[in-house]
């Protein structure tokens, strides 16, 4: 193991920066039960789409770590904002830690497998250890591709920016209720459920592939995070920007990337299916 990937996986340190935003977007999430609104909801429910869905899975999953499709640069970028949205770090923390997991899954190096506890999958492995959502030199050794960028190198290093301003917006919008929905409890619900992929994924499940990872497809995992629940597919076949293979496997995630297709603005799609042995590039 390198001494970045130790740096990455270590295990000994209290992160109380981390711990601290965490309990407090907790808290804050669970005061926004006792505010509901149906405007409120819609509000969060939009936003997690905007933060999961095109943050996380066409974004920083799909298109950023494993460039299963080319967008025009405005769009990458606006995913990226959307992936900061999250919580979840700057895209090149997220690649880069991302990118590891893929080369060291479910091996010694995996910075969060469930082989070293369900909860450290979950969410151990972000409370403890270092802090690197920051340190843009080390991680962009795993993400060099977009550290060639210099705005991917600005929002790594000041991703909390978009989050601040669209809670002030929502607070000005509608005060705190609004804000405590938005942010709170929207970004609260989509870390467990991104941390699912880490954690259940790993776990409960059918294996369609022979892995050498314990990566399974998990049809609610898949519900709440458009589509990235169908992990073992995901891990035989990592460029595809297919994940739900099958015809009852819904994946919220290729079906706008297939409309993106049809509107000419997404290309050079990487397609799987479930009988071959390697993806195929699909000229487009």
């Amino acid at each position: 193991m390198t001494a970045d990937l130790v740096t990455l996986t270590n295990r000994r340190r209290m992160n109380w920066i981390t711990i601290v935003v965490l309990v407090l977007f907790h808290i804050g999430a669970v005061a926004a039960l006792f505010m509901f609104s149906w405007r409120n909801l819609l509000v969060a429910a939009g936003l997690y789409y905007l933060a999961i869905g095109l943050g996380i899975s066409m974004g920083y999953h799909r298109l950023h770590t494993h460039r299963s499709y080319k967008v025009p640069l405005f769009l990458e970028y606006f995913f990226a904002v959307c992936g900061a949205l999250t919580l979840e770090g700057g895209p090149i923390f997220w690649v880069a830690t991302h990118r590891i997991h893929h080369q060291k899954s479910d091996q010694p190096g995996d910075p969060h497998s469930p082989r070293d506890g369900a909860w450290w999958s979950h969410v151990g492995w972000i409370i403890f250890g270092e802090a690197n959502h920051n340190n843009t030199k080390m991680m962009a050794k795993y993400a060099p591709d977009l550290a060639k960028h210099k705005f991917y190198l600005w929002l790594n290093n000041w991703h909390w920016i978009p989050m601040v301003a669209l809670g002030l917006i929502l607070l000005a919008v509608g005060g705190l209720p609004l804000m405590l929905w938005g942010i709170c409890l929207r970004v609260v619900v989509g870390l467990h459920a991104t941390w699912l992929v880490n954690s259940a994924t790993h776990m409960w499940g059918a294996r369609r592939f022979n892995t050498r990872d314990d990566s399974r497809n998990n049809w609610w995992v898949a519900l709440m995070t458009f589509g990235e629940g169908w992990h073992n597919n995901h891990h035989a076949h990592p460029t595809s920007a297919r994940h739900g293979l099958a015809w009852y496997e819904f994946d919220p995630s290729w079906i706008q990337i297939k409309l993106l297709k049809a509107l000419g603005i997404a290309k050079a799609i990487r397609v799987a299916s479930i009988s071959s042995a390697v993806a195929d590039r699909e000229a487009a």
